[in-house]
């Protein structure tokens, strides 16, 4: 199972963090941890490692031997985060780190870490396409691309219908094609074009 998801910068501040298991600390002392552990590694190491002292945060695993693992990838000035159980294979995780940063790369058109500060809801829905519950869903980055577009389309149409104010046709129906919108109205009383 992935426990956690998160993204950070190479100064530690946190830009996305999901946890799909209760905390027994905070999640800021959580990110601490994980990134004192992680910023320290060479290159050269593998990208995953065993983390019992994560043990304290989200609590002993269930009467077996196994050990939290984190498994990790540094894209430019981001570390992409997935702390999982034994139950999920590291190389499969580090496929679905690469999944979702292709996903994240498509919708944004070369994801920077601006893009995770301001559009964090968006980057949020990305990862709900990817994972649910702690459980993958979806690893197509075609499905998920046409999922986060269809949800997108769907939340500018609602937004358009629900507000009188912008600059869409409004809520639809029969005489929408000749309803004209507030800016358009005054723009034409402002240029003398108005009907007498």
């Amino acid at each position: 199972m992935i426990h956690a998801v998160l993204i950070f910068n190479t100064s530690g501040i946190p830009r996305l963090t999901k946890f799909y298991t209760p905390l027994h600390q905070s999640s800021q002392t959580l990110i601490q941890k994980i990134f004192s552990l992680i910023s320290i590694r060479p290159a050269g190491l593998c990208n995953f490692l065993d983390a019992p002292e994560l043990e304290a945060f989200l609590g002993p695993k269930d009467g077996s031997d196994e050990r939290w693992r984190v498994v990790y990838r540094n894209y430019a000035t981001l570390y992409f985060v997935f702390v999982v159980d034994g139950a999920e294979s590291e190389l499969g995780i580090l496929d679905l780190i690469q999944v979702f940063v292709e996903g994240l790369d498509r919708h944004f058109e070369n994801v920077c870490e601006l893009d995770l500060v301001f559009h964090f809801d968006e980057a949020h829905h990305i990862l709900a396409e990817i994972i649910q519950g702690g459980l993958v869903l979806e690893t197509n980055g075609d499905e998920i691309s046409n999922s986060v577009k269809q949800a997108s389309k769907a939340r500018r149409n609602s937004f358009a219908s629900a507000n009188p104010l912008s600059l869409g046709s409004g809520a639809g129906g029969p005489r929408s094609g000749s309803l004209q919108t507030p800016l358009g109205w005054l723009t034409d009383r402002l240029a003398g074009v108005a009907t007498r």
